[in-house]
């Protein structure tokens, strides 16, 4: 085993203990003592069970709450209340993006095509290609954990990362532009990665899937048509007001989320490459988040371990089948912070992570994030220096 860390000493036991030395602490790195099955058989059966009806009962609660304050914002056209709709509204859309992932993970529903319908209407609605993202999310639970194959916020290796241009780490790594980074994504993927979410002959896809590419850039490209139409009908600064501005609060929501669940832990969490990465390794590092009155808004996504550990278990049973396993995952299981109504904490640890999650090294298997001490020092400054 090779492992790019700072020296520690670790114990696999409890580390808060008065008799404890304070340098040992647990390894989150170690070989855990279960396997995946061991995690699968304290989940109650029930939690297996996908109901369309049920799931189908949130997307209609889910739209009619869209459509609700949609009319609602026209109808009163305040000033005063146009921010508050901007939020509410671009919480609403990310939640909509929650069931349409439901639908790419098979956790909708057991019937395929009822998942492929709804994905592709509620993703295209929040323009989000539904086959080139259910596929490249798929590589993501895939490869979880693993520096180079997985996909979502993956962390730069130090070669990848010394290569950039100054100015496009200061975008990467300056909050809040990695906040709005979703839509580049799907278009040009990450720093290292090659391909496009839209184009069925992307690296990302096999020949067999390029139908279903072809087909979901076609509803994404109806939507997009659409609101240009809308455009043009009710003026731009209506469609701006209405959709556009629920739409960057939607990604916001998006990229804050998606990094939260894979970054920002008080204690630095692995990744890993070659024999040194299981799939069960990968799926510990991940991390559940409190998001205090929004955990029901947008259906428990907070609840992460042991949705990407079993991405098939609806999202409904998700905080029943993390209760049962807990006493099998142990201190591989990060209990969240609890938030107030509003996750102002979680804030702090975005930040925090961005400013310090830069690179990891090149060379082991295990491998921390290090942090770039002059990556806030401007050209002046270091003309200053030098």
């Amino acid at each position: 085993m090779v492992v790019a860390m700072d020296q520690r000493t670790y114990v696999n036991g409890d580390s808060g203990a008065g008799d404890r030395k304070k340098e040992e602490r647990f390894d989150p790195s170690a070989q855990p003592p279960f396997k995946i099955g061991d995690i699968r058989a304290a989940i109650p059966k029930h939690c297996w069970v996908k109901s369309p009806l049920r799931s189908m009962s949130y997307v209609v609660r889910d739209i009619i709450a869209v459509a609700a304050l949609a009319i609602a914002a026209v109808y009163f056209d305040s000033w005063i209340l146009w921010p508050l709709y901007w939020a509410a509204q671009g919480t609403l859309f990310w939640a909509i993006f929650v069931l349409g992932h439901d639908c790419g993970h098979g956790s909708f529903s057991d019937i395929p095509l009822l998942n492929s319908v709804v994905g592709h209407i509620l993703h295209s609605f929040i323009l989000v290609p539904y086959h080139g993202w259910r596929i490249s999310h798929r590589t993501h639970h895939q490869n979880h954990g693993h520096v180079e194959n997985d996909e979502s916020w993956v962390p730069l290796p130090e070669r990848v990362y010394k290569k950039l241009p100054h100015s496009t780490r200061m975008l990467r790594y300056t909050v809040p532009l990695p906040m709005l980074a979703y839509p580049l994504y799907l278009c040009y993927r990450s720093p290292g990665k090659e391909g496009s979410h839209f184009n069925p002959y992307s690296s990302l896809f096999a020949p067999s899937e390029r139908k279903l590419i072809a087909t979901s850039t076609t509803c994404w490209s109806i939507m997009f048509v659409t609101l240009i139409a809308l455009s043009f009908i009710f003026g731009p600064l209506a469609v701006l007001k209405v959709y556009g501005v629920p739409y960057i609060i939607f990604v916001m929501w998006l990229d804050a989320v998606t990094y939260l669940h894979h970054h920002g832990h008080d204690e630095k969490l692995p990744w890993y490459r070659g024999k040194e990465w299981s799939y069960l390794r990968g799926g510990l590092t991940t991390i559940d988040r409190d998001y205090g009155i929004f955990n029901n808004i947008h259906h428990d996504i907070g609840t992460h371990v042991i949705h990407h550990l079993f991405p098939q278990i609806p999202h409904y049973h998700l905080v029943d089948a993390t209760k049962a396993a807990k006493h099998v995952l142990g201190r591989y299981y990060r209990e969240p912070k609890t938030s107030g109504a509003i996750p102002i904490h979680l804030v702090e640890s975005l930040v925090a992570s961005i400013k310090k999650d830069h690179y990891v090294s090149d060379t082991g298997d295990i491998v921390f994030y290090e942090t770039d001490p002059d990556l806030y020092v401007y050209a002046s400054d270091k003309s200053k220096i030098n």
